[in-house]
C-alpha cells in the first residue's frame, strides 16, 4: 500500500512528465496495485499499463513502448468472473454489491481543488470511466490517490475546473456527482446474469458457451482472452479511422487498398460508420433490456429516410474526424457523400414525418422501435422526356445498402388465405386459422443514432421470402416451375411501394403488404415481451403501439387474433389490452380519402381477421344503440362495416373504435376532424381526439443540409445547444437588426444560392443568376397543392414583362421559378400539370425579350437529397394549397428553419407559423378555411379576375402548344368546375407576389424577415412533437444509455 502512495506522489511531482516517464510510473503503479490484489507468481504476470486514452501515447512514441508479451497471452488479474447462475434467475445480492458505489465531495481538504472520493468495487475500465466523465465535463484532475479496502477501491481525485479554479457552486457539484454516479452505476449494471459471464470495463458481453465457464482454468483463460480483445470501443482519431476504412476497402468491398474509386471509398466509409453505430446500438438495446421500460413501437408503411452517411456522422459527433481522415487519404467527404443513393421507401410528407420522428425518438432517449416494409423498388424514378413524365423502377438496392443488417435468424411465418376451423379446448371452442399460403418475413435492421447521446434505436424493415416448407415440397416433387412461381409471388409482397390499386390484383397486393408487415411486427413484439414476462395483463405497461395513419390498422385484429387464438385469453381480456395499447395519427382531411377494404377481398385473404372485425363491430353497434338509440342513419355512418353496392370495411372507423387516442397533425386539422371527417365519433368520445402539430428534425434539415447557416446560428447564440433545444433559436430575435449578422446571413445564403444554381445548370443545362429571387415550390404534384396556380401566375408575369417598355423592365425583380415533384403514375391531371410547366418554361426560357428577368425550371426526380440542396438556396417558398386541404404541411417548416420566406394560404400548420413569426414576416393570400364551402356553392356565378381569364385563354388557345392536350386541364378550373378555387384566389395571389417583389428590393428588410423566420421555427421541431406524444399519448419515459 505504501508503495502505491509513494508512486502516486512521485507522479504528482512532475508538472509535465515526458510520455516515457509517465508510462514507466503508471506501469509501476498498476503493477503495485495488482500485487496488492493478487500476489505475483510465475503463472500470473503483472499488468502493463492499459491501452486507453488515460495512458495514451503520441503515435511517434508508440514504437518506444513494447508491452510484455505475457499481457497478450495471460488473463488479466482484475477480470472478475461471476459465479454460475441459472439463465432465468438473477443474483440480486451480487447485482446490488456490484453497483453499490458511494461518492463524496470534500471542499475542505484542499484550498485550491475540490476532492471527489469514490468508493466502489473495482473492475477493469472503472478508472477510465471516471476520468472520462471528468474530461467530458471540462474538469482537470490535479492529483489522485488509490486505497484498497477489501474488495473495494477508494479513489480520491483532486479536481479543478477549466480555469484551474476550485468548484464551489452547489449546482455544479451536484451535476458532477450525478454524472459520476450515472456512469459508474450504468457501467456496473452491465454485470451479466448467466453462466459463463464476465464484466468488461466499458462494454458488456454475455457468453453462454459451455466451454467458457469460470470453474474451468482453460475456459477461464479463453474467456478472459476474448474479453481483453473486446474491452473498448472503436477509436475515432484520424489514424484509426483510416485503418478502419482501408480494412473495409480490402475485406468488405474486396478492392485493393492501393486502387479504389469514390464509390468504393463511400462503401468502405459507410461500413466503418456502421461499425460505430452497431457498438452504440448493441449497448442501447442491452440497456433497454436491463431496465425493461415501456417501449414504443412505431408502425408506418413508409419511411422516407434519404441518405444516411452525413446524418450518421453528425449525430455520432465524428464528422470532422472523418473529413480529416479522408483528406489525408486523398478523398473529400462531400464527394463521397454524393455517392450515396436515396432510400426512397416512401412518398411525401407522411413518409418523411416517420423518418423525422425516428431521429427525434433516438435523440430524446426514448425506448422505441420503428417497423415498416423493405421495398425492393422504392418510389419510382421520374424521367422527363419532351416534358412528359415517365416512370422507371428505382433500383435503389442494386449496389447494396451498407446501412442495413440482414437478420436471417429473425424471421416469422405470415399466413394468407385458407379457412377457419373450430376445435375443442378445455370444454370450449376455439378458432383455428388453417392458411392456404405462407410467406416468411425476414428482418432488416437499420440503426438510427441520436444526436448528443449514446442512444441508437432500431428501424426494422421486413422483406418477404418464400416459405421453406412450400419450397421444399415443390422441389421434392420435381415441380421446379411452381417453386419459382411461389418465390416470385412471395417476394412481390415487398417489391413495390404503392402498387396501382385500380385493379383487383393491385388491391390484393396492397392488402397483403399491409398485413405482412403488421403480422411480422406483432409477432416480434410479443416474442420480445415474452422473453421477460408471461402475464399479458402487464402488456399495456410495457407496450405502446402507434399507427401512422390507417395503413397499419390491421394490427388491431391481428393482436386480437394472437391473444385469443394463440395465447388463449378471453375476448374481454384481449379487448381491454388492445384498447390500452393502440393510438393512431390520421392525416386525412376529407371523408372520401379514408381507406376502405372490400369485404370479399378481406374475407378471401384474411378470413379470421374478417370474423374478428365483425365481432368488434357487433359489440360497438350494441354500445352505440345505448347512447343514440335506433338512429339508423348515425349507426350506419359510424359502423366499421359499410353497406352498399360494394360491402367494405372502414379502416379509419376500426382505428377510432379501438385506439385510446386519435391525433390530428395540426390545430386546424383537429377542427376538421371534429366538425367534418369524424363528427359523430367526436360527439361520442371527445376525450379521444387531440392534435400534435407535425415537426421536422433540425439535424437533417439545418445541420446536415445547411452547415453554413448552422455555424452562423451557433456563433451568434454562443452555443450549439439549440441543435437539441430549438427554443433557443428565439435568441436570434435580439440580433435580427444587427448589421453584422445581416451581412453574414446574406453571405451564407448567397453561397447556398450559387450551389443551387450550379445544380440547376448540371441537371438542366440552364444558367441562372444567383442575384435573382429564387422562387420555389417543391412537393408532390396534386391539384389541391395548386402547382397550376403557380404556373398561371408565372404566365401572367411573363405576359406583363413581354408587354412592358424597356424602361419599365429595368424595375422588374428578376426571378428564377423552380418547381419540382412527382405525379402518381395513374394521376392524369397531375401529369398534365407537369407537361404544362415544361411547355411554359420552354417558351419563357427561349424568349430573348425576357432574358434573365424570368426563368422557369422543373427539377426532375425530386427526392430528399435534392431537397437538402434546394431548400437552403431558396428565397421564397410557395405553400398555396386550397385552405382546408393540407393537414399539416411539413415542407413549410423546412423552409422556415432555413430562413426562406413563405408565400402561403392560411392552411394546415401555416396558421401556427403565423402565430410564431407574425403576418408581417410572410406573404398571405386566399380564402380562409371557413370561407371555402360558401365559395364553392357560389362557384357557378363567380366572376373570375380578368388577369385569370387572360392567362387561361393563352393556354387554351395554344400559346404554349399542345392545345388539345391542355383542354381538359383548362376545363377543370373554369365555371363551376373550379373545385380548388384557383380563379377565386388568383387576384389575391398576384397581390402577395407583388408584396414579395417589393420586400426583396429592400434587402435589409428581407434579411431581417429571414432571420426572424428561422428564430420562430423552434416550435416546429419534431423533438417537440415527439415529446408531446411521449407524455400525452404513449406514456413512455426517456431511457438514456450511459456513456
Amino acid at each position: 500500500m505504501q508503495r502505491v502512495h509513494l508512486l502516486l506522489k512521485a507522479l504528482s511531482l512532475f508538472s509535465n512528465p515526458t510520455p516515457i516517464l509517465l508510462v514507466s510510473l503508471c506501469s509501476h503503479i498498476m503493477s503495485a496495485i495488482s500485487a496488492l490484489l493478487i500476489p505475483p507468481s510465475s503463472s500470473l504476470p503483472l499488468l502493463p499499463p492499459p491501452q486507453s486514452f488515460f495512458f495514451s501515447l503520441p503515435a511517434p512514441l508508440v514504437c518506444l513502448y513494447k508491452p510484455p508479451t505475457a499481457f497478450f497471452s495471460a488473463p488479466k488479474p482484475q477480470l472478475r468472473l461471476l459465479p454460475r447462475r441459472a439463465l432465468s434467475g438473477r443474483d440480486e445480492t451480487a447485482e446490488a454489491s456490484v453497483s453499490t458505489a458511494t461518492i463524496a465531495v470534500d471542499n475542505a481538504e484542499s484550498p485550491d481543488a475540490t476532492a471527489f472520493v469514490i468508493r466502489a468495487r473495482n473492475w477493469i475500465g472503472l478508472l477510465q470511466v471516471i476520468t472520462r466523465v471528468f474530461k467530458i465535463l471540462g474538469l482537470r484532475i490535479e492529483r489522485a490517490t488509490i486505497e484498497v479496502e477489501g474488495e473495494f477501491f477508494v479513489k480520491r481525485f483532486l479536481v479543478v475546473d477549466s480555469h484551474g479554479a476550485k468548484i464551489e457552486d452547489p449546482e455544479s457539484l451536484d451535476r458532477i456527482e450525478r454524472a459520476l454516479r450515472d456512469a459508474i452505476d450504468g457501467a456496473a449494471d452491465r454485470t451479466p446474469a448467466g453462466p459463463g459471464t464476465a464484466r468488461l470495463g466499458s462494454r458488456s458481453l454475455v457468453v453462454r458457451r459451455a466451454g467458457l465457464v469460470p470453474e474451468s482454468g482453460e475456459g477461464k483463460a479463453k474467456a478472459e482472452r476474448m474479453f481483453s480483445l473486446m474491452d473498448g470501443f472503436l477509436k475515432n482519431d484520424p489514424i484509426s479511422l483510416q485503418k478502419d476504412i482501408l480494412d473495409h476497402v480490402e475485406y468488405t468491398v474486396a478492392r485493393s487498398r492501393f486502387s479504389f474509386d469514390d464509390f468504393e471509398a463511400y462503401q468502405a466509409v459507410s461500413h466503418s460508420v456502421r461499425d460505430r453505430l452497431i457498438e452504440r446500438w448493441h449497448d442501447t438495446h442491452a440497456y433497454f433490456k436491463r431496465k425493461d421500460p415501456k417501449r414504443l413501437y412505431f408502425f408506418s408503411l413508409e419511411f422516407l429516410m434519404g441518405r444516411s452517411l452525413s446524418n450518421s456522422v453528425i449525430n455520432l459527433g465524428v464528422r470532422d474526424q472523418y473529413a480529416d481522415a479522408l483528406n489525408q487519404l486523398g478523398f473529400e467527404f462531400e464527394v463521397l457523400a454524393e455517392q450515396e443513393g436515396d432510400a426512397a421507401q416512401g412518398n411525401g410528407g407522411l413518409a418523411r414525418l416517420s423518418a423525422c420522428q425516428m431521429d427525434s425518438l433516438a435523440t430524446m432517449d426514448f425506448p422505441a422501435w420503428g417497423y415498416g416494409l423493405r421495398y425492393q423498388y422504392g418510389l419510382f424514378r421520374q424521367v422527363i422526356l419532351d416534358g412528359f413524365q415517365h416512370e422507371q423502377p428505382d433500383y435503389w438496392l442494386n449496389f447494396g445498402n451498407p446501412w442495413e443488417i440482414e437478420r436471417i435468424h429473425v424471421s416469422y411465418a405470415v399466413k394468407f388465405y385458407g379457412t377457419v376451423e373450430e376445435q375443442d379446448l378445455n370444454g370450449g371452442k376455439r378458432k383455428v386459422w388453417v392458411p392456404g399460403e405462407m410467406v416468411e418475413a425476414v428482418a432488416y435492421d437499420n440503426p438510427i443514432p441520436g444526436y448528443g447521446t449514446r442512444n441508437t434505436i432500431n428501424l426494422r424493415l421486413w422483406a418477404a421470402k418464400p416459405s421453406d416448407l412450400y419450397d421444399m415440397e415443390s422441389y421434392g416433387t420435381g415441380d421446379y416451375i411452381n417453386a419459382v412461381i411461389n418465390r416470385q409471388k412471395a417476394e412481390t409482397i415487398s417489391s413495390v411501394l404503392y402498387p396501382d390499386d385500380r385493379s383487383y390484383q393491385g388491391k390484393e397486393l396492397r392488402l397483403k403488404q399491409q398485413y405482412f408487415f403488421v403480422s411480422a411486427s406483432v409477432q416480434d413484439i410479443i416474442r420480445r415481451f415474452k422473453d421477460s414476462l408471461n402475464d399479458f395483463n402487464q402488456f399495456p405497461e410495457k407496450v405502446a403501439l402507434q399507427l401512422n395513419d390507417t395503413h397499419p390498422s390491421l394490427a388491431i385484429p391481428e393482436v386480437m387474433r394472437v391473444l385469443v387464438d394463440e395465447e388463449f385469453l378471453s375476448w374481454k381480456q384481449a379487448w381491454d389490452i388492445v384498447c390500452k395499447i393502440f393510438s393512431c395519427t390520421t392525416h386525412t382531411v376529407v371523408p372520401e380519402g379514408l381507406e376502405k377494404i372490400p369485404v370479399d377481398l378481406l374475407g378471401s385473404v384474411l378470413p379470421r381477421h374478417l370474423q374478428i372485425i365483425f365481432d368488434i363491430n357487433f359489440s360497438f353497434m350494441e354500445e352505440l344503440k345505448k347512447h343514440f338509440g335506433l338512429d339508423f342513419n348515425r349507426l350506419s355512418q359510424m359502423s366499421i362495416v359499410e353497406e352498399g353496392a360494394v360491402k367494405s370495411i372502414r379502416m379509419a372507423n376500426l382505428s377510432i373504435v379501438c385506439c385510446h387516442t386519435v391525433n390530428g397533425v395540426s390545430r386546424v386539422h383537429l377542427d376538421i376532424l371534429k366538425t367534418k371527417v369524424f363528427k359523430d365519433f367526436y360527439e361520442l368520445w371527445p376525450q379521444k381526439f387531440h392534435y400534435k402539430t407535425n415537426g421536422v428534425t433540425q439535424r437533417r434539415w439545418l445541420v446536415v443540409s445547411n452547415p453554413g447557416l448552422c455555424g452562423l446560428i451557433s456563433k451568434w447564440l454562443g452555443t450549439d445547444a439549440w441543435i437539441r433545444d430549438m427554443d433557443l433559436l428565439m435568441g436570434l430575435r435580439d440580433h435580427a437588426g444587427d448589421a453584422e449578422l445581416q451581412q453574414e446571413w446574406k453571405m451564407v445564403r448567397r453561397i447556398n444560392k450559387i450551389r443551387l444554381a450550379e445544380f440547376i445548370d448540371a441537371m438542366t443545362g440552364m444558367m441562372v443568376s444567383p442575384d435573382a429571387m429564387f422562387d420555389v415550390q417543391i412537393k408532390r404534384i396534386h391539384e389541391y397543392k395548386r402547382q397550376l396556380l403557380n404556373i398561371l401566375g408565372i404566365i401572367y408575369r411573363y405576359d406583363c414583362i413581354k408587354n412592358m417598355k424597356e424602361s419599365d423592365r429595368r424595375k422588374v425583380v428578376p426571378r428564377v421559378c423552380i418547381i419540382g415533384g412527382k405525379a402518381a403514375p395513374g394521376y392524369d391531371m397531375a401529369k398534365k400539370i407537369i407537361k404544362l410547366c415544361h411547355a411554359v418554361g420552354e417558351t419563357i426560357n427561349n424568349d430573348s425579350d425576357i432574358d434573365d428577368l424570368l426563368k422557369l425550371v422543373f427539377i426532375p426526380d425530386f427526392n430528399v437529397s435534392v431537397a437538402e440542396l434546394v431548400i437552403p438556396g431558396s428565397d421564397l417558398s410557395q405553400h398555396i394549397s386550397t385552405a382546408g386541404h393540407e393537414a399539416s404541411g411539413t415542407g413549410s417548416m423546412k423552409f422556415l428553419m432555413n430562413g426562406c420566406l413563405l408565400l402561403a394560404t392560411a392552411d394546415g400548420a401555416t396558421i401556427e407559423i403565423i402565430e410564431e413569426i407574425g403576418e408581417d414576416n410572410m406573404f398571405l393570400f386566399g380564402a380562409k378555411v371557413h370561407e371555402v364551402p360558401k365559395l364553392r356553392e357560389k362557384a357557378e356565378n363567380h366572376r373570375v379576375a380578368l388577369q385569370f381569364a387572360r392567362v387561361l385563354r393563352m393556354v387554351r388557345d395554344g400559346y404554349f402548344g399542345y392545345e388539345d392536350y391542355f383542354k381538359s386541364l383548362c376545363d377543370s378550373i373554369e365555371g363551376g368546375g373550379d373545385f380548388y378555387l384557383l380563379g377565386n384566389d388568383f387576384a389575391s395571389y398576384l397581390e402577395a407576389q407583388a408584396a414579395a417583389d417589393k420586400a426583396f428590393v429592400d434587402q435589409e428588410r428581407w434579411t431581417k424577415m429571414s432571420i426572424l423566420s428561422t428564430a420562430g421555427s423552434g416550435r416546429f421541431s419534431s423533438d417537440k412533437t415527439v415529446g408531446e406524444y411521449a407524455h400525452q399519448t404513449w406514456g413512455i419515459e426517456p431511457c438514456r444509455c450511459p456513456f
